[in-house]
């Protein structure tokens, strides 16, 4: 009997598949509601992903009594968020988006969970293996992006992923506003004050999981895969044009590297921001506002960029991601410490680049493979990606402890920079 109705329930499914397959009706309604469904998980997992920003490297500063390695939490973030990539692009391209997707934003929650504990007994031992796993909801929230594209065609592509994105700003920019909130109820209930955001990130992340697995339904990447073997069996030459596609290893090359000294100069400044606005007498709800404007930059502007990205090309746009990073830095660098308005204009200008830059390096890298490929090279890129932040977020503190923070913010400008030499290289051969 239950052989019968597996039977029964595999040739349902199989059915299901092939009316996707031979309707582009339900192809084009799939997309627009895959993108609907991610964005709606991308508000709670932007929630969740401020949480931690805002006031990690605050945390780990009062934890630890020193500066020197206030970089470290978001360095344990991003080097966790590597771990998480690599398991979530794995997951996904054996079981879908949904199972990886939800898998991590689950991870993430419960790492937010454990340092909220953390903090109640004042346990740096477990802060820091809580922190490497609430790292998980930030690389899930990032791979999220990638869901939209499956089903789009190779002029939407930019515009699916910044349409995911945008709706990420209204969790990333309500996170940091709610930080005197969140202290405030925390406190209220027996927790320290700066584990409060982290009480909003295990709420948000296990929501963004808990969306994704009820709703993400049928699974965009199976659906992608299934269209992609039909096509193939009924062109000769489709595995010829797949093998030749899959090794465009340049444009994988350019648009990694986009993302890696993006993400890697965006983290080392963004992460010694609140520090140093607290050493120049800017109170927490002033620190929550500024990293408010960045991460609403990050993502805000992403619907405008995604159009700009697939009209103008992938690599003006990186061009312009490695400017604007540089314009941040030396704003960063020669504001003084009590400028309000020349922090946030630095700090805005820093999401933007970034934005910029992730944006164009993730339209490359779906340029460049191939549906039965895709999630696993995206999540091998994202491991990339996440461990470059841990590198910028490590070395953070001890440049600024070392050196000074306008040392930092001009580092990272003229590191921004390397984006044109390997623009350049990426023209010499195709995109």
């Amino acid at each position: 009997m239950l052989q019968k109705d597996s039977v029964k329930a595999l040739d349902s499914q199989s059915a299901r598949l092939q009316s996707y397959i031979n309707s582009s009706e339900k192809q084009k309604s799939l997309y627009k509601r895959t993108l609907f469904i991610v964005s709606i998980s991308q508000i709670f997992g932007g929630a969740g992903l401020a949480a931690g920003v805002t006031v990690g490297a605050l945390l780990a500063q009062q934890m630890l009594g020193t500066d020197a390695f206030a970089g470290v939490p978001s360095a344990l973030l991003t080097l966790g968020s590597a771990g998480a990539a690599l398991l979530v692009g794995r997951l996904s391209q054996r079981y879908g988006r949904r199972t990886g997707l939800t898998a991590g934003f689950m991870l993430g929650g419960l790492g937010a969970i454990g340092v909220i504990i953390a903090a109640l007994l004042n346990s740096v031992i477990l802060l820091f293996p809580s922190l490497l796993v609430y790292g998980a909801g930030s690389a899930t929230n990032l791979q999220a992006r990638y869901a939209g594209t499956d089903l789009a065609s190779s002029k939407q592509r930019a515009k699916a992923v910044s349409i995911a994105m945008v709706f990420t700003t209204f969790g990333a920019v309500a996170g940091p506003n709610l930080v005197n909130v969140m202290g405030n109820f925390a406190l209220s209930i027996g927790v320290p004050s700066l584990a409060g955001p982290f009480i909003l990130g295990a709420a948000a992340y296990i929501l963004a999981g808990v969306v994704l697995f009820i709703m993400l339904r049928p699974d965009p990447l199976v659906i992608a895969r299934t269209i992609q073997a039909t096509n193939q069996e009924s062109n000769n030459k489709g595995q010829l044009a797949t093998t030749e596609h899959t090794e465009n290893k340049r444009g994988i090359t350019v648009g990694a590297l986009s993302m890696v000294l993006t993400q890697m100069v965006m983290v080392a400044i963004m992460t010694m921001t609140p520090v140093h606005m607290m050493h120049h007498g800017h109170g927490l709800g002033a620190v929550g506002l500024v990293i408010g404007f960045h991460i609403g930059a990050m993502y805000l502007p992403s619907l405008v960029t995604g159009v700009l990205v697939d009209k103008l090309g992938r690599t003006a746009m990186a061009i312009a991601s490695g400017t604007t990073l540089l314009l941040a830095g030396l704003i960063a660098a020669f504001a003084p410490g009590d400028s309000m308005v020349l922090m946030v204009i630095a700090l805005s200008l820093l999401g933007l680049g970034w934005n910029f830059g992730l944006i164009s390096g993730t339209a490359l890298i779906i340029d460049s493979t191939e549906t039965s490929t895709r999630a696993k090279t995206q999540g091998t890129v994202d491991v990339l990606i996440a461990l470059s932040g841990a590198a910028g977020g490590a070395l953070s503190g001890m440049i600024v402890a070392g050196s000074s923070y306008s040392t930092l913010s001009i580092v990272g400008g003229i590191l921004s920079l390397l984006l044109i030499p390997v623009v350049i290289w990426s023209r010499g051969g195709k995109k």
